[in-house]
């Protein structure tokens, strides 16, 4: 089903991917730190899926095999909800924002206690067409812009 067929758009959709085509997935409260996981995050935004799943597969973070399967879930939600080819997708928007903290506490010396913060975070991963991103970082007379506007 394409986005022009669609009868309803989530707000969720719409502010990730516009009128676009393409699809996402998330992982929320995943039980590592934001800043753990927007460096695996930052090494794949952009890339081919393909890519992106074989640099994921083989690197060392921890953070890296959840983000594999929120990328292998957005890849099946293209597939199966918009039916798009799994070769022409490209990783367009890789977002980790910060989820709850919990707090514990930790017994210190001469009876103190000291606060540990257990971050958690919310993995978002849309996946697009690569015709569909060069059309729409495209201005009105046909070039490619820098952010997709015109100068």
């Amino acid at each position: 089903m394409s986005t022009t067929e669609r009868s309803r758009t989530s707000a969720r959709r719409e502010s990730l991917l516009g009128d676009q085509p393409g699809a996402f997935a998330s992982a929320r409260y995943v039980r590592i730190t934001p800043m753990k996981a927007r460096r695996v995050v930052d090494m794949v935004r952009g890339l081919q899926v393909d890519e992106a799943l074989t640099l994921l597969q083989f690197a060392p973070q921890a953070a890296s095999e959840t983000v594999y399967k929120v990328l292998e879930s957005a890849v099946a939600n293209a597939e199966t909800t918009e039916g798009l080819n799994r070769a022409d997708l490209v990783l367009s928007v890789a977002m980790v924002d910060e989820g709850p903290t919990m707090k514990r506490w930790r017994p210190r010396a001469q009876g103190r206690a000291t606060r540990i913060n257990k971050r958690t975070s919310h993995i978002t991963l849309a996946v697009q067409p690569a015709d569909a991103l060069t059309t729409a970082k495209q201005g009105k007379n046909g070039r490619a812009t820098k952010n997709g506007r015109s100068a």
